[in-house]
């Protein structure tokens, strides 16, 4: 039987389940699990088909959050970054009972640019999908570097990105290139008007991939929601900037009954 990877650390009394983003795994967590551990019981998961999760097969968004939910607490903070935010997002319209709370890091409902919409060039995403098959490690790296430009910490923050990816097996390029398609066409805009929990939003200042204007954009459509814009952080503000994402992730829960 396949098995998802599934680590539960932590001393705290709220259930917060993380998920990573594309080309990733749950070791992107590591270095915030002393911050977090003591106020919550951590889920650090690594998704279908990533990591030590690496013998599941690609596949959609929908079935990735069937796959993921029996081994979820009854109730839980979920927290998604970037790809994983859109997953994160699809479990709480799919089962918002299991859900307490809802937190996207550096996350969109629609990665992709449109004409009055900020997000990623559609040719952008194309051209990772084309080198995929050419170049499976140059493309990840490539993508990875795109995370962390801008920020003062920017190389270390990469060499950090490269070494979780480079510890654990790597993911196929079928599951890659399911992941970026992902990318390319969810667009959950109208789905998410809908949202019955609590959601925090979290940006950089400096992403290039999800960019900050996208902030108020959604300020405005989803009133009941709240952003935070990390300044001088990129795509990946919980490795830049680990005490400000930690303090506003623990503020937000505090909001949350119990």
């Amino acid at each position: 039987m396949t098995q998802l990877y599934w680590q539960t650390i932590g001393d705290g009394d709220r259930d917060l389940v993380m998920l990573h983003g594309w080309g990733l795994n749950a070791g992107v967590w590591q270095h915030l699990i002393a911050r977090l551990s003591p106020h919550f019981r951590l889920h650090l998961v690594d998704l279908p088909g990533y990591g030590r999760s690496h013998a599941f097969p690609a596949m959609p968004v929908e079935e990735m959050v069937e796959t993921v939910l029996p081994q979820a607490p009854a109730r839980a903070i979920w927290l998604g970054w970037s790809l994983g935010g859109l997953f994160a997002s699809k479990m709480a319209l799919l089962h918002p009972g299991r859900v307490a709370g809802l937190v996207s890091v550096a996350s969109s409902p629609c990665f992709t640019a449109e004409e009055a919409w900020p997000g990623i060039r559609p040719e952008t995403l194309s051209g990772f999908q084309h080198q995929l098959s050419e170049n499976f490690q140059r493309t990840v790296e490539r993508f990875l570097a795109l995370q962390t430009l801008g920020t003062e910490s920017a190389r270390q923050d990469a060499r950090l990105l490269k070494s979780v990816v480079l510890a654990l097996p790597s993911p196929s390029v079928d599951v890659l290139n399911g992941g970026l398609e992902t990318l390319r066409t969810l667009d959950l805009r109208q789905e998410m008007m809908t949202l019955s929990v609590p959601l925090l939003r979290i940006y950089g200042a400096l992403d290039g991939l999800v960019p900050r204007r996208i902030a108020p954009v959604l300020d405005k459509a989803w009133p009941d929601s709240r952003s935070v814009i990390i300044e001088k952080a990129a795509h990946a503000p919980f490795i830049s900037h680990p005490d400000v994402f930690c303090d506003r992730l623990k503020e937000f829960a505090l909001e949350i009954p119990h």
